[in-house]
């Protein structure tokens, strides 16, 4: 098995760590927004590239799971000396998150869910059966020309054009291939664990954007009122990547989560 790529942030003496998950790009950099409030908070941070994107290249098979990803952060986990952590993940890597609570519930002591879900559904369904279309009918620029479609509010795309346009050149020139983002858009759509949520114990923040256009944010409504220790974060505006577009506000939600004091949480009920 190849070596994942991860890289390791802040003080090595910090009380706790988090552990950076991102979403179907795959891509450390995506987290470049928090880190710098998280370390300035005094936390160690490991971000990482998941396997078979960016700088963890990898052959994914068809069967490829959120599974193995859950086991890829474990193996990070293990290699950096980390017992247990602090988990955050958009999209997809909050689907890892979910599956790593559910797999080895001691390794998470709070979980970060941004704009996830427990269970397919049909809108997304559509978006992402329009993407794999235009992947396989015109080819990987024209798929990644759209993703900003899915990510940023309209009027954010517009504000920062430039900026948009260079992550569209990086995501060319780095994409992982019509075989890997077939393999990774197939874990997703197959992920259901909506039935297992009340096994999931970790204290959880569920943030969400009412604007998303890919993953309706009655999703993050679901997961909140399935969990048995969560609490919905929900912002009017900032589309599926909310914790890029709206960083200063998500960033403050994010680190007041972190440092509260729970109160003993409840136990979970038998999976």
């Amino acid at each position: 098995m190849t070596a994942l790529h991860y890289e390791v942030h802040g003080p090595s003496d910090a009380a706790a760590t988090v552990l950076l998950s991102s979403g179907l790009g795959g891509s450390a950099g995506f987290w470049q927004p928090q880190l710098g409030a998280l370390i300035a908070a005094g936390h160690r941070v490991i971000a990482y590239d998941q396997r078979g994107t960016g700088r963890s290249p990898a052959a994914l098979p068809e069967a490829y799971a959120i599974a193995d990803m859950a086991n890829d952060v474990r193996e990070i986990l293990d290699a950096t000396n980390t017992s247990h952590c602090h988990f955050a993940g958009h999209a997809l890597g909050g689907l890892v998150g979910l599956q790593l609570a559910l797999d080895a519930p001691s390794r998470i002591e709070r979980l970060v869910l941004i704009n996830a879900w427990s269970k397919p559904n049909p809108h997304s369904a559509r978006c992402f059966d329009a993407r794999l279309a235009l992947l396989g009918a015109v080819g990987p620029r024209a798929y990644v020309e759209a993703q900003p479609i899915f990510l940023y509010p309209a009027a954010w795309c517009a504000a920062h054009a430039k900026r948009v346009a260079d992550e569209v050149d990086h995501a060319f020139a780095h994409f992982p291939g019509e075989a890997n983002m077939r393999a990774r858009i197939a874990a997703l759509r197959a992920f259901d664990i909506d039935a297992r949520l009340a096994g999931i114990a970790a204290p959880t923040l569920v943030a969400a954007a009412k604007d998303d256009v890919l993953v309706p944010w009655t999703c993050s409504l679901r997961l909140t009122d399935g969990l048995p220790n969560a609490t919905l974060n929900l912002m009017a505006h900032g589309g599926h990547a909310h914790s890029v577009t709206e960083a200063d506000a998500f960033n403050s939600t994010l680190l007041a989560f972190l440092s509260r004091v729970d109160a003993p949480a409840p136990s979970p009920l038998p999976a």
